[in-house]
C-alpha cells in the first residue's frame, strides 16, 4: 500500500512538472537586457592589453548593478565588459576600475584558490540558453583561474571540474585589466545556427563588505541565478565538435614500511614505475566521452581529516579525481545515490555525457579493483566494511526539461565478482511553479545480494534485500520570508553501495521558516528562524524529535555568523535521552594578510553513543588562512571534542578527548608553479575504565607530506613529493609507519 501511495505522489507530480513547465515564464521578474556579439574584427593576443585589432568593435557593456549587499542598486565602482568571438574561441575583457588600487585582494595561488575574500571576475555562461547550468570563468588580478559549474537545479556551486581556457590580468594605476579566452571545444552548446546563449558578467569587490555585481538584475528571494542571464546573441558557424584530448601519464614511487611490527626500522618496498592514459572526444559540441587507462590520482590533496570520536554515522569527503567529474551536476539527486568515490581503484572507466535536444544524459562504467571501505547503513548509526573484493560498476541518468522544471531517471549497478550485486533504480523530478517556489522529489528501489563475506562483515551472508526510498521536499522564499519542508521514508533493507547513503530504516519530517529584514550600519542582513526535526525508525519508535530557534547575520568583514538554541531527545541503543545544545559558526575576512577565520562547535548535553547514557560535551573547529605575501599562505585547521560523563559514585569523569590539527604551507612562484607542505595530527585520549567495551586509551596519528608542482595546464603537470606516516600506539607512542617517494608527469595533446 505505501508503495501504491508514493507512485499516485510521483504520477501527480509529473503533471505539476508539466504545467509548472509551461507557465513558469510568465511568472517570472521583467527578463534580462539582451546582448548581442559579433565576431572579431581582427587576431587577439590574451596578454592582458586590449589595443589588438580584434577588440576594436567589440561588444562593450557597461552596466552592472550590486546585488549584494545592496538589491540590485547602481553599481558601487565601475566595471567595462568587451565580448566577441572568432572561430576557435570565444572572448572576454574586462577593465575594473578601483579608487584605491593599493587595496586590491589578489594573492597567488593554484587553480581555484580564489576565494571569496579577494578581488576576482569574470563570465558565467549558459551556452544552452537553458536557465539552469552555468560555467563560471573567473580570474583574479593575477590571472589565477577559477572554473566551476554552478546548477540552479541543486543550487550547488561545484569547483571540483576543470576546462581548458586562458587568462591573463596586470593591475594598473586606476584598477585593474583582465582578459579571458574559452576555445569552444571547452564548451557544451546545441547544434543550431545562429545561436543564442546565456550570459552573467560578474565582479567581485571585497572592502568593508563584499560587494557582488553583475550585468543583470537578480531579485530578492528568487530560487535561481542562471534563469536571469543576459540573452547573448548573434553567434554564427560556431565548431561543430571532433575535439580530442589525450594525456598520458606515468608515476614512480617507492614505499617503505615497517619491517616488523609498528616502530620497527623501515624498509624499502621494490620501485613501482605505472603508466596510463586519460582520453576525452567530442565528437560535437552536444556530447563528449571519456576514457580512462590506470588512473592515477596522486595528484588528489589528502582530505582535511574530521574527528570520528562519538559520530554515529559515515563521514562524507568530496570526490576531486578528474575523471569523474564531466557533467557531475547529473549525478546530484536528492537522495545520494551516486557518490564516485565508493569507486576505489578503477583499472579502467568509460563515460559518455551529453544532451538530445531537452533530454540530458550521462552514462558511466568502470572496473573497481576494491579496496577502500563500504558503509553498512542503519537507522541510528552506520558501520564501515572492507571492500576486499573487485566489482564493475555501470551508473547511469536521463534527465528531460520542461522548461526550468524537470522529471528524471537514475540507475545504478554494482556487480561483485565472486558473488553479490546491489542495483538501485528510480525516478526524481523538479516542478518550478515560480521563481519562489521549488517542489522536488525522488522515489528509488533497491535490490541486494550481499557478498558472501562474513569475515569482512557479519550481515555479508549472501543474503538478499530489497527495499525503497522516497525524499520529498518544497521550499518557498520571498524577500523577507521563506520556509523548507522535507519528508524522507527509507525502508530497513534500501542499500545504494554506489552511493553515500549511512542511515536507513527511518522516517523524517524536517520544517525551517525564516524572517530576513535588511538593516544599516555594520550588520547587512540579519534572518531569524525556527527549525523542527522528528524521525523515527519503521517500527514508530523515536529517533530524533529537535526544536532549535536561532538568528543568522552578514556584516562587515564579510561577516557571516549563524547561532542557535537546540532542543531535543535522541536515541541511543534502546533508551532516548534530552540535550540541551547551544550550536554555533561565524566567518570574517578581517584584513588582506588574515584573510580569513572560521570558527564552528557547540557546546551542552551530550550523550555518550558508545556506552548509552548522558554526558555533557563540547566542540569546537578553527579554520585560519593568513597571507603574509602574496605568494605565502598559511592555513591552519584545528578541532577539539571533549566529553564528560557521570559516574556511578555520581562525580563527573573525561570519558574522551579527540583532537586534530592540520597546518598547510603554501608557496606559490608563478600561478603555474607552487611548493606545498602539510602537516597533519590526529589523536584521541579515552579513559578506558569508563567504557562497557575494550578499547585503547590512546589512539591517532601524525602524517607530513612535501609536493613541488608544475601545472602548464589542469592535465599538463609535475609532481615531486614526499609523504611520511607515523601511527600512535595504545601508549600514546607516534611510531613510522610508512614513507613514500613519488614522481608524476602528464601532458595532454590535444586536437
Amino acid at each position: 500500500m505505501r508503495s501504491a501511495a508514493q507512485l499516485r505522489l510521483l504520477a501527480v507530480s509529473l503533471v505539476l512538472v508539466e504545467v509548472g513547465g509551461q507557465t513558469l515564464r510568465a511568472q517570472n521578474n521583467e527578463p534580462s537586457a539582451s546582448i548581442g556579439i559579433t565576431r572579431a574584427a581582427g587576431s587577439i593576443t590574451v596578454d592582458a592589453e586590449l589595443s589588438d585589432p580584434g577588440w576594436q568593435g567589440a561588444t562593450r557593456v557597461d552596466t552592472f548593478y550590486e546585488t549584494n549587499p545592496g538589491d540590485n542598486l547602481p553599481a558601487k565602482v565601475r566595471s567595462v565588459a568587451y565580448l566577441t568571438y572568432d572561430q576557435q574561441f570565444f572572448y572576454a575583457a574586462f577593465e575594473f576600475s578601483d579608487p584605491e588600487p593599493s587595496k586590491i585582494r589578489a594573492p597567488l595561488g593554484d587553480r581555484d584558490n580564489v576565494p571569496s575574500y579577494t578581488d576576482y571576475g569574470g563570465v558565467i555562461l549558459d551556452t544552452r540558453h537553458d536557465g539552469k547550468t552555468g560555467l563560471l570563468l573567473l580570474a583574479n588580478p593575477h590571472g589565477v583561474q577559477y572554473d566551476a559549474i554552478t546548477d540552479d537545479v541543486t543550487g550547488n556551486e561545484d569547483s571540483s571540474p576543470d576546462f581548458f581556457w586562458d587568462s591573463a590580468a596586470r593591475i594598473t594605476e586606476v584598477g585593474w585589466i583582465l582578459e579571458l579566452r574559452v576555445p569552444f571545444s571547452s564548451l557544451r552548446y546545441d547544434d543550431v545556427n545562429p545561436q543564442t546563449w546565456g550570459i552573467l558578467l560578474y565582479r567581485n569587490y571585497p572592502r568593508d563588505f563584499r560587494y557582488q555585481m553583475f550585468s543583470a538584475k537578480l531579485p530578492r528571494g528568487g530560487n535561481c541565478l542562471i534563469c536571469f542571464s543576459n540573452p547573448l546573441a548573434g553567434f554564427t558557424d560556431l565548431p561543430t565538435g571532433g575535439h580530442l584530448v589525450v594525456a598520458p601519464f606515468m608515476t614512480a614511487s617507492q614505499t617503505a614500511h615497517p619491517t616488523g611490527d609498528l616502530g620497527t626500522a623501515l624498509q624499502n618496498d621494490p620501485f613501482d614505475a605505472e603508466a596510463g592514459l586519460d582520453t576525452k572526444w567530442t565528437p560535437n559540441a552536444d556530447h563528449a566521452l571519456d576514457l580512462t587507462l590506470n588512473p592515477d590520482f596522486s595528484q588528489v590533496e589528502s582530505d582535511v581529516a574530521q574527528i570520528a570520536s562519538n559520530e554515529r554515522f559515515a563521514l562524507f569527503f568530496p570526490e576531486k579525481r578528474p575523471f569523474f567529474l564531466e557533467g557531475i551536476e547529473l549525478f546530484s539527486t536528492p537522495i545520494q545515490a551516486v557518490y564516485t568515490r565508493t569507486i576505489t581503484a578503477p583499472s579502467w572507466g568509460g563515460r559518455a555525457t551529453g544532451k538530445f535536444g531537452s533530454t540530458a544524459y550521462t552514462a558511466l562504467i568502470a572496473d573497481d579493483r576494491g579496496g577502500g571501505s563500504v558503509i553498512l547503513p542503519g537507522a541510528n548509526s552506520s558501520d564501515l566494511a572492507d571492500q576486499d573484493f573487485s566489482s564493475l560498476v555501470a551508473i547511469g541518468r536521463l534527465r528531460h526539461d520542461l522548461g526550468r522544471s524537470f522529471i528524471s531517471l537514475l540507475a545504478t549497478d554494482r556487480e561483485i565478482r565472486g558473488g553479490g550485486y546491489n542495483r538501485v533504480f528510480g525516478p526524481d523530478f523538479q516542478w518550478r511553479p515560480g521563481d519562489r517556489d521549488i517542489v522536488t522529489g525522488q522515489l528509488l528501489f533497491s535490490q541486494t545480494e550481499t557478498p558472501n563475506r562474513p569475515d569482512l562483515a557479519d550481515p555479508w551472508t549472501g543474503q538478499q534485500l530489497s527495499s525503497h526510498a522516497a525524499d520529498a521536499y518544497w521550499s518557498h522564499t520571498t524577500r523577507t520570508v521563506d520556509w523548507f519542508g522535507e519528508y524522507k521514508d527509507f525502508g530497513a533493507d534500501f542499500r545504494a553501495d554506489d552511493g553515500f547513503v549511512p542511515q536507513v530504516g527511518y522516517r523524517q519530517f524536517y520544517g525551517e521558516t525564516g524572517y530576513t529584514f535588511r538593516p544599516s550600519g555594520p550588520l547587512s542582513r540579519v534572518r531569524t528562524f525556527f527549525i523542527s526535526n522528528y524521525s523515527a525508525d519503521t517500527g514508530g519508535d523515536l529517533l530524533t524529535r529537535e526544536i532549535s530557534p536561532g538568528i543568522g547575520m552578514d556584516g562587515r568583514w564579510n561577516l557571516f555568523t549563524r547561532l542557535r538554541y537546540s532542543a531535543d531527545r535522541v536515541r541511543s541503543g534502546d533508551q532516548t535521552f534530552p540535550r540541551q545544545r547551544f550550536i554555533y559558526y561565524t566567518q570574517f575576512s578581517p584584513s588582506r594578510a588574515i584573510s580569513q577565520i572560521e570558527i564552528e562547535g557547540l557546546l551542552g548535553s551530550e550523550v555518550d553513543f558508545d556506552n548509552s547514557r548522558r554526558g555533557f560535551g563540547s566542540s569546537i573547529t578553527l579554520t585560519a588562512t593568513i597571507r603574509p605575501t602574496d605568494h605565502l599562505e598559511l592555513q591552519f585547521n584545528g578541532g577539539r571534542r571533549t566529553l564528560d560523563v557521570d559516574t556511578s559514585d555520581g562525580h563527573r569523569e573525561r570519558l574522551f578527548t579527540a583532537q586534530v590539527a592540520r597546518l598547510r604551507l603554501v608557496y606559490t612562484f608563478t600561478a603555474r608553479t607552487f611548493v606545498r607542505l602539510i602537516t597533519q595530527y590526529v589523536a584521541t585520549k579515552r579513559d578506558v575504565s569508563l567504557y562497557d567495551s575494550e578499547v585503547d586509551q590512546h589512539s591517532g596519528s601524525f602524517s607530513s607530506s612535501a609536493l613541488f608542482a608544475y601545472k602548464l595546464n589542469w592535465q599538463t603537470v609535475l609532481f615531486l613529493g614526499y609523504g611520511d606516516t607515523r601511527t600512535m600506539t595504545p601508549e600514546g607512542q607516534l611510531e613510522r609507519d610508512d614513507r613514500q617517494l613519488f614522481f608524476k608527469l602528464s601532458y595532454a595533446f590535444q586536437r
